[in-house]
């Protein structure tokens, strides 16, 4: 039996479990029911379902976001949709300052079982405002759960694992994932929240990634093991909380590490990463920490220059290299 499906449709067949599963559970977003979803992952779903569980909402993040904050507060289960990262700003103020904060300034009365999902990264020409990779300034959040699916597995998987969490739970969905096809188990025992997967084993050099550059580090991979270099892949999946013990328990084995990030180094979750593996397991190492990160700019819209922006299977290679101390 053929298994394999789409990363849209990975989302789209995880909702409509959790909906069926449970009447609590029901999503909101812009453009989520009649139209499909921005990405077509809702596509049917409202005619399905009915209008007041797949929720077309007004143009106004804050506001349906808040609406959310306030379900979950009240015993619902909702999965908002921001169309992308960068409307989520828009959101900041209820996302930041109420469900990241209530549990806490409630003195633990009131749980916020919210589940946001949004598109991220750049690299499909959408312009500056509308390709920003900002999962690892939401990872800084006390109160959040961060988790960037890279595979058709967990696309389906998070979506379960985010909707039991009693806590807000944030999915930072790849847009140029959507078409990308894998297999799916949906009887596999899902990973859980904060534990990271590795991919490949190696004994030369770590490469810790998430979302789509994972594949970009396994394809970078197979191309440094021509050189006689061996790599082993770590994708993250969880931005926070973060599994410390995979990372180090790999850098004990190989003592070279890579951190590819799509967000800038500035401040980044590669930063983040450095700094712990500097605390940890700095006698481990037997070269600098290295990274790839977008370039620090605005996200250009001419295809060659946001080529040269982001991350790519180059990049990686030739910082590996200089890290095996090739270059």
């Amino acid at each position: 039996m053929d298994n394999t499906t789409t990363y849209r449709e990975a989302v789209k067949q995880a909702i409509r479990k959790a909906m069926s599963e449970d009447e609590r559970v029901f999503l909101m977003g812009e453009d989520v029911g009649h139209y499909g979803g921005c990405f077509a992952v809702s596509m049917g779903l409202q005619k399905e379902f009915g209008a007041d569980r797949i929720i077309d909402t007004p143009l106004s993040e804050s506001a349906f976001t808040g609406a959310g904050v306030g379900a979950a507060v009240n015993g619902m289960r909702p999965i908002v949709e921001i169309m992308t990262v960068n409307f989520s700003l828009l959101a900041l103020d209820q996302i930041v300052n109420n469900a990241a904060t209530l549990l806490y300034m409630s003195g633990g009365q009131f749980n916020v079982p919210l589940v946001i999902r949004m598109a991220t990264g750049g690299g499909k020409q959408l312009g500056a405002q509308h390709s920003h990779s900002l999962e690892g300034w939401y990872a800084h959040i006390p109160g959040l759960k961060v988790l960037t699916p890279a595979t058709v597995q967990d696309a389906y998987d998070m979506v379960g694992l985010a909707l039991a969490d009693p806590d807000p739970v944030l999915i930072f969905e790849n847009s140029l994932l959507y078409n990308s096809k894998g297999s799916l188990d949906t009887k596999a025992i899902p990973l859980a929240i904060g534990k990271a997967l590795v991919h490949k084993e190696g004994k030369d050099i770590t490469i810790l990634t998430y979302g789509i550059n994972l594949f970009k580090a396994l394809e970078s991979a197979q191309i440094l093991a021509k050189d006689g270099i061996d790599v082993e892949v770590i994708d993250l999946r969880s931005l926070r909380p973060l599994d410390d013990e995979t990372i180090i328990k790999s850098i004990k084995k190989t003592h070279r590490v890579l951190i590819v990030d799509d967000g800038w180094k500035s401040g980044s979750i590669s930063a983040e990463i450095m700094a712990r593996i500097n605390e940890q397991a700095f006698y481990e190492l037997d070269a600098p920490m290295a990274r790839v990160c977008t370039v620090e700019v605005p996200l250009p819209y001419a295809k060659h220059l946001e080529d040269s922006a982001i991350v790519q299977v180059d990049k990686i290679v030739n910082m590996a290299k200089k890290v095996m101390g090739e270059l």
